[in-house]
């Protein structure tokens, strides 16, 4: 998109008194056949600004090794198994088993979360997500691409100066308002098209501060802290015009939802029939937003690297695997100052 059509595009208030699409969706402003939603946003302007973001060329990988996080997180991911194999004494092959795509560092894409009452992203058909079929597919990311300015909000790090650290045990939800506290601390502004990190510190205690016994109860609870569930947290994404949104932690946002959410179905106020995902802020994010989200990103080195010098933007690559038909991705996000 060029700037000036970012620029025009309606206000999340104005999304919410849509008529003519879902309340509170962007379906249709990217085109009615769109396949990348807000990554739209990633103009040739916003690309050439992030270039400029590169001083001293140092890179930190965003990622996680792939055996960083035992056991699974959530229970019906499993850790990959990796074999090798040779043909000869000098020759070494692979493969590999059980690969679930979003079980570490991750990209969440369109075909990962559909709205209860109005489906999925631009309203196409679910039963066309089969394997091998493009709709909605982790190729459509790969051949964005998705390189951008990147910005690092470090939540962690500003609470803790506050000294009200993240309750990470007790699954904390942290208000929108505190985001933006943390980021205008930084002197750190968001551009349109911008990728915005948001580091919550949560990798850094499940690496050093939780014990076995600690990590067995995360599986067992399922207990994380995030971001609070709210219509002014999707406003913040939406008319920041933010392209994609990604974070240290589990979900992004608090889990499981806070009672209050607004993104709870009236079936499930009414008669109480919660699964795991409801009130889920990702049912207003992916679906009707078409805003990918990125879980599981190891920030801490950048974010070390950001507080000694003052400056938390940068050039961000994301690299997703074009798997055709694809739900989700290993991230493969490198950011360089």
């Amino acid at each position: 998109m060029k700037q000036s059509e970012i620029n025009a595009l309606p206000s999340y208030k104005k999304l919410l008194e849509r008529n003519d699409a879902p309340p509170g969706s962007a379906w249709g402003l990217f085109g009615e056949a769109d396949q990348i939603g807000t990554l739209n946003l990633l103009s040739a302007e916003a690309r050439v600004a992030a270039a400029a973001e590169v001083h001293d060329g140092v890179a930190f990988s965003l990622d996680l090794r792939s055996d960083a996080i035992s056991p699974s997180l959530a229970p019906t991911r499993k850790p990959l198994t990796h074999h090798i194999f040779q043909r000869n004494e000098f020759h070494r092959d692979e493969w590999l088993d059980g690969l679930f795509t979003q079980y570490g560092s991750q990209i969440d894409g369109l075909r990962h979360i559909g709205h209860p009452d109005y489906g999925f992203y631009n309203g196409h058909d679910p039963l066309l997500f089969t394997p091998g079929t493009e709709l909605l597919g982790m190729q459509n990311f790969a051949a964005a691409p998705i390189a951008g300015r990147g910005v690092l909000i470090d939540i962690a790090r500003y609470m803790e100066n506050q000294g009200t650290p993240i309750d990470h045990a007790g699954g904390q939800a942290i208000p929108i308002e505190i985001v933006e506290a943390a980021r205008k601390s930084q002197g750190a502004g968001i551009q349109p098209g911008d990728i915005v990190l948001l580091r919550f510190g949560w990798l850094d205690y499940y690496r050093r501060v939780a014990s076995d016994e600690v990590k067995a109860n995360l599986v067992e609870k399922q207990l994380h802290p995030g971001l609070l569930q709210s219509h002014d947290t999707v406003a913040w994404l939406w008319d920041n015009h933010i392209s994609l949104i990604a974070a240290d932690n589990f979900a992004l946002e608090c889990w499981p939802a806070r009672p209050d959410s607004p993104f709870f179905t009236t079936d499930e106020r009414d008669h109480h029939t919660c699964g795991a995902h409801s009130g889920i802020m990702h049912r207003s994010i992916i679906p009707l937003l078409g805003m990918p989200i990125g879980e599981l990103w190891d920030m801490d080195r950048l974010a070390e690297a950001c507080a000694n010098d003052g400056r938390y933007s940068f050039l961000l690559t994301v690299a997703p695997l074009p798997i055709v038909g694809g739900v989700g991705s290993p991230s493969n996000a490198i950011a360089i100052r």
